[in-house]
């Protein structure tokens, strides 16, 4: 399936991922295809809440402002409080993702529900651990998911933006 090809960028504030999303889509990469996953550091601080209208997340309480943004751009979202992570927002298709990750975490030992969606979507394991450790230090990750040609396309904008690091995963290559 295309969405287990992936580009996964890994962004040190909200403003890189999200100036990073718009260059994603003024290069013209679908929106339907873009995953953001962050902490939401303030969670324990203060009452979030969130309801999905017409697909689209309207977030509320101290990170409304800064998730705004992605919740008008991305479809599909989803809040959960993760063990070992904390509480996670995430916007796009790997919410569904990750429900689907939730069946498989203990299947996949040693790996958060996070990690148990990333590994089923062809990540290695490796990878995983790093960008479960940016997500434990604060950092977004950006996702594209799609076809190889798509990927591709998008490693090259990503590689342009204030990401950390940008990192191709190809199902195809990897022969599963």
């Amino acid at each position: 399936m295309s969405e287990h090809n992936s580009v996964v960028a890994v962004y040190p504030t909200h403003k890189g991922a999200e100036d990073a999303v718009k260059e994603l889509q003024r290069a013209g990469i679908d929106m339907k295809t873009l995953s953001i996953i962050g902490k939401d550091t303030h969670a324990d601080e203060h009452v979030t809440g969130y309801y999905n209208t017409g697909g689209r997340m309207k977030a509320w309480g101290v990170n409304g402002a800064v998730w705004g943004g992605f919740w008008g751009l991305l479809f599909g979202a989803a809040f959960f409080a993760i063990p070992g992570l904390g509480p996670i927002l995430i916007a796009g298709p790997f919410a569904a993702m990750l429900v689907g990750g939730l069946e498989g975490a203990v299947a996949v030992g040693g790996l958060s529900a996070i990690g148990a969606a990333l590994f089923s979507i062809g990540i290695p394991k490796d990878s995983i651990i790093e960008y479960e450790t940016a997500l434990t230090t604060d950092h977004y990750l950006l996702m594209v998911h799609g076809n190889p040609e798509v990927v591709e396309k998008a490693r090259q904008v990503l590689n342009g933006t204030q990401s950390t690091h940008v990192r191709m995963h190809l199902r195809e290559a990897a022969g599963v």
